[in-house]
């Protein structure tokens, strides 16, 4: 079930019981504000969201992910270091060149809640268009699902940008709850896993609304 809900986290949250999810994997804002549109000509098509929703959570939204999931993944987690405990396994995402777009930096970090050694992955290419300005490939987090998600875990993504897990989780049959507070990228993101999950599927998808989420579009089963 790939459940897109439009909403504030942190009010969703509020009203999940302890270890509700087995892993949450998230990208909330880094908080470097207008660094994220002055780059260049390749921040010109995101300009007009500016930087404003680019605000950091804070202590709060980190005590609560702790508690509803029993282990996480945080991309920027370096942004984070104030909130988050000593981190032995790191991942170190190399991406020079994507989608015919130059990126701010060619190397992203996520912090785990694992007790493994680091890891590094080199994923620079995503097939499908971006719609997002922090947009990470479906390749990305379908290496992240083969190597830390056991079957049967419940996903959590609390910031979910245009949608890549969710497509990810559908194509490897893992469970999920995203959520997108900004109404634009909420609509964008559904549309793209509807188109998706069209393409991969053999029954017709529901229309997805901000009143709904999908998890008619896998009353048949997992695939």
């Amino acid at each position: 079930m790939i459940e897109m809900l439009n909403c504030d986290c942190m009010d969703y949250m509020r009203g999940l019981p302890d270890k509700a999810f087995d892993l949450a994997i998230v990208d909330p804002p880094y908080g470097i504000g207008e660094a994220l549109v002055d780059g260049g000509t390749w921040s010109v098509k995101w300009q007009k969201k500016g930087a404003e929703w680019d605000v950091a959570p804070g202590k709060e939204y980190f005590d609560e992910l702790f508690r509803v999931s029993k282990n996480w993944i945080i991309w920027g987690g370096n942004y984070f270091i104030k909130y988050l405990p000593n981190c032995r396994n790191f991942i170190s995402w190399h991406k020079p060149y994507m989608d015919g777009m130059h990126t701010m930096s060619n190397v992203e970090l996520a912090l785990t809640s694992f007790d493994e050694n680091a890891r590094s992955v080199d994923i620079n290419k995503d097939s499908n268009e971006r719609i997002h300005i922090t947009q990470k490939p479906v390749a990305l987090y379908k290496w992240l699902l083969s190597r830390y998600a056991k079957p049967g875990d419940h996903i959590l993504d609390t910031h979910g940008g245009s949608g890549s897990i969710c497509i990810a989780c559908h194509d490897l049959g893992f469970d999920l709850t995203w959520m997108e507070k900004d109404a634009d990228y909420y609509e964008a993101a559904c549309k793209r896993y509807k188109n998706h999950a069209a393409q991969a599927s053999l029954f017709d998808p529901v229309e997805l609304t901000k009143e709904t989420s999908a998890p008619e579009l896998f009353e048949g089963g997992k695939e």
